[in-house]
C-alpha cells in the first residue's frame, strides 16, 4: 500500500514536470517567434570615404554613405535606365518659372533629423525650408573648403557676393531663400537646366545648424541628417548604419520606379512592392580596397555579401565574353548583374605644374605640348583593356563618355590609338631626348593593382626610350591623402576614375573648365578662355543639336592640348549573394539604391 501511494506520487510528480516543461517550450516558441530576426546587410566597396560632410563629398565612396545618412531634394529612381529623376524630400519636381530663372520647390513636412543632444532635448527636430538655404550656404564659406561649390557658383544670384561680405549665416541671398518652412526659392542669374540634377547629389545634401556648430569638424565623422539611416560607427575599414526607425512611410511603387519584368525578375524585388524602406535593420558598408581581400570575403558566404568581380578572377566568373556569359558555378551560387559604367577612367596632367604642364616660355610651352601628346602615343588603350578590363571595357577618344546623349559616334580615334614611332618623332622634333626628359612621377592611391597599372605605364614610356630612373612611382596610403595631393596640386600626373554625377556630357566637361581649378573638380588646372567661352555660352542652353555641338567642339579642345589620356568606360559585373534582394549600382551618384536592400533566410 504505501509503495503504491510512492509510485502514484511519482508518477503525479512526472506529469507535473512534463507539463510544465511543455508550457514552458511552448512560451519560448512563441516568444521566437514574435521576434523577428534582424536584417543586416554587409555592402563593400573598393575605397574609403575621406570625409562624411556632404559639402565634402567629392568622391563615390563618400556619396555611397553620405546619400544614406542625409536627405536630399531629389533622387534617382531605383530601376529606371536610363536614369530619371524623382522626388526625395521634395514633393514634387521644381516649378520653374518661363524664363528659366527662377525655382520653386516644396518639401514634405513632418520630416525630422535624427536625434542629436545638440537639438533642445536631445530629440531631432523637423527639417524645414530654411535648413537646405543653410547647407547650400556652408558651400560657400571659405572656412570649410568645400568640394561642390562649382555646381552653383556664379549661377545663384548673390551666393557669390554673401561670400565676398563674410559668409555670415544670418546674412539673407535674394537668390536663395525660404519663403516659409517648406518652401525653397532658387534664383539662377542665367538659365542652368543641371540646377536639379545638382539637388540630388551629396554636395546638397540637407544639414542641421545646431549640430554643425556643436561639432565642427567632427561633423565629417559624427555626421547626423535626416536619411534612412543612421551613423553609428565610422571607421577607416566600415561604416556601421542603423535603420532610421523615424523614416517617412512611402511605399515602393515598383512601376514608377522603372521596374521591368524582363530585366528585374528573379532578383525578388517584386516582393517589395508597396512596403515602405528602408527594409534592413543594419547596413555595414565595408571599405575593402584590394580586390583579393574583397573576393576572399565575399566567397567566404558569411562576410560580404556583394562584390564587383576583380580581374584576376576573370577566367573563374567568365565563361565568354562576347555575348557575356558566366560560368554556372557562378550563376548557381550567385545573383548578377552587369554593364557599362556612367563614367571613365583616364590619365591626367597637372597643367599648373611646369613639368609638363604650362610654361611662361613659349618655346618650352610647345616642348611640354609635345611630350605630354608624345606619352598619350604611347599609351595602349587596348593592352589596358585586357589586362585589368577582362577586354570588356570601352574605349573612346576624349571626355565625352559613351553613357551620355552627346556622345560622338564618328570623332577620331587617333587620340586612343598607340603609335610608337610617331611619339619618338615628335619628341626628337621638340629636342626631348633620354639627357633632358624631366622626371616622370606617376601619382595614386597605393595598392597591389594601383602598381600593376604602374608597371604597365612604366612599360609604355620605356617604348619611347623614357629611361627606367625617370619614372617614380608615387603611392598614397588612402584616396583621401592622394586626393589631398591633387588639391593641393602636387601631382604632375594621375591616375583617376569619373562617375558621372548627372546624364550629361557638361559633367565631365566642367573638369576642364577654368574657374573650377582646384579645389574645385578641375583637377588637371586647365586653362582655356575659348573653351571657358564655350563652356559658359552651353552652360545656360536647353539640349539640343546646337548644344552639342558646342560640347563637341569644347570635346576636340581637350584632345588637340593633350591634357587627358582618355578613356575607357568599364563594363562592371555585380555579384550578391542568393538571399540579397537588390539590384545594385553605384553609377551617376552612386548609393542611393541602398534603401531598397533587404535580406530573406534563406
Amino acid at each position: 500500500m504505501i509503495f503504491r501511494l510512492k509510485a502514484i506520487r511519482f508518477i503525479l510528480l512526472v506529469l507535473l514536470l512534463s507539463s510544465c516543461q511543455s508550457e514552458q517550450n511552448q512560451d519560448e516558441t512563441t516568444s521566437s517567434a514574435s521576434t523577428p530576426v534582424e536584417k543586416v546587410y554587409q555592402h563593400s566597396i573598393d575605397g574609403k570615404p575621406t570625409n562624411l560632410d556632404p559639402i565634402k563629398a567629392s568622391s563615390i565612396y563618400s556619396n555611397m554613405v553620405v546619400v544614406n545618412i542625409f536627405d536630399t531634394l531629389y533622387s534617382y529612381k531605383y530601376l529606371a535606365r536610363p536614369y530619371k529623376l524623382k522626388p526625395n524630400l521634395a514633393k514634387a519636381m521644381p516649378l520653374v518659372s518661363d524664363d528659366g530663372l527662377t525655382y520653386t520647390i516644396e518639401i514634405k513636412s513632418g520630416i525630422k533629423f535624427h536625434d542629436h543632444p545638440a537639438f533642445n532635448g536631445g530629440s531631432g527636430r523637423e527639417v524645414k525650408a530654411n535648413d537646405f538655404v543653410y547647407s547650400i550656404k556652408r558651400s560657400f564659406d571659405p572656412k570649410n573648403l568645400a568640394s561642390g561649390a562649382w555646381l552653383w557658383q556664379d549661377r545663384i544670384v548673390g551666393l557669390n557676393q554673401w561670400k565676398q561680405n563674410g559668409a555670415n549665416y544670418d546674412e539673407p541671398i535674394s537668390g536663395l531663400k525660404a519663403l516659409d518652412d517648406y518652401t525653397i526659392q532658387i534664383k539662377v542669374s542665367k538659365p542652368y537646366p543641371q540646377l536639379t540634377y545638382s539637388l540630388a547629389m551629396g554636395f546638397s545634401a540637407i544639414t542641421p545648424r545646431e549640430v554643425v556648430e556643436a561639432l565642427g569638424a567632427e561633423f565629417g565623422s559624427k555626421p547626423i541628417g535626416s536619411g534612412p539611416f543612421i551613423l553609428e560607427q565610422f571607421n577607416s575599414e566600415a561604416a556601421y548604419l542603423i535603420r532610421n526607425p523615424d523614416f517617412r512611410q512611402e511605399p515602393l511603387d515598383l512601376i514608377a520606379e522603372g521596374y521591368v519584368a524582363e530585366q528585374h525578375q528573379g532578383y525578388g524585388i517584386d516582393a517589395l512592392s508597396n512596403q515602405s524602406p528602408p527594409f534592413l535593420n543594419r547596413l555595414e558598408i565595408h571599405f575593402i580596397n584590394e580586390s583579393a581581400s574583397r573576393w576572399q570575403s565575399f566567397t567566404k558566404g558569411n562576410e560580404i555579401q556583394y562584390t564587383t568581380v576583380p580581374k584576376d578572377k576573370q577566367n573563374t566568373v567568365l565563361l565568354s565574353k562576347d555575348p557575356i556569359k558566366l560560368h554556372p558555378k557562378i550563376t548557381s551560387d550567385y545573383h548578377h548583374s552587369y554593364g557599362m559604367e556612367a563614367g571613365f577612367v583616364y590619365h591626367g596632367f597637372n597643367m599648373a605644374d611646369s613639368t609638363f604642364g604650362y610654361a611662361d616660355d613659349p618655346k618650352k610651352n610647345a616642348e611640354n605640348h609635345a611630350l605630354r601628346c608624345a606619352i598619350r602615343q604611347a599609351h595602349n588603350w587596348e593592352q589596358k583593356n585586357r589586362a585589368f578590363y577582362f577586354g570588356l571595357g570601352k574605349i573612346f577618344p576624349g571626355i565625352i563618355p559613351p553613357a551620355v546623349p552627346e556622345y560622338d559616334t564618328n570623332l577620331s580615334r587617333q587620340s586612343v590609338q598607340t603609335n610608337v614611332a610617331a611619339a619618338k618623332l615628335l619628341l626628337a622634333e621638340y629636342g626631348w631626348n633620354q639627357q633632358n626628359l624631366p622626371v616622370f612621377e606617376y601619382h595614386v592611391t597605393g595598392s597591389v593593382l594601383q602598381k600593376q597599372f604602374f608597371e604597365q605605364m612604366r612599360g609604355f614610356l620605356n617604348q619611347i626610350d623614357y629611361p627606367n630612373n625617370l619614372i617614380k612611382y608615387q603611392p598614397y596610403p588612402s584616396f583621401g591623402n592622394y586626393n589631398q595631393a591633387l588639391q593641393n596640386r602636387q601631382a604632375p600626373f594621375f591616375f583617376l576614375g569619373w562617375t558621372l554625377d548627372y546624364p550629361d556630357a557638361e559633367n565631365t566637361l566642367q573638369l576642364f573648365y577654368g574657374p573650377n581649378q582646384t579645389p574645385g573638380s578641375n583637377n588637371f588646372n586647365y586653362q582655356n578662355p575659348e573653351f571657358d567661352a564655350l563652356f559658359e555660352q552651353s552652360s545656360s542652353m536647353q539640349p539640343s543639336p546646337e548644344r552639342t555641338a558646342l560640347y563637341q567642339q569644347m570635346n576636340q579642345m581637350v584632345i588637340d592640348d593633350c591634357v587627358v589620356i582618355s578613356g575607357l568606360s568599364r563594363k562592371k559585373i555585380h555579384l550578391w549573394h542568393k538571399n540579397v534582394i537588390t539590384y545594385p549600382d553605384r553609377e551617376i551618384v552612386g548609393g542611393f539604391h541602398l534603401r531598397y536592400v533587404d535580406v530573406t533566410n534563406e
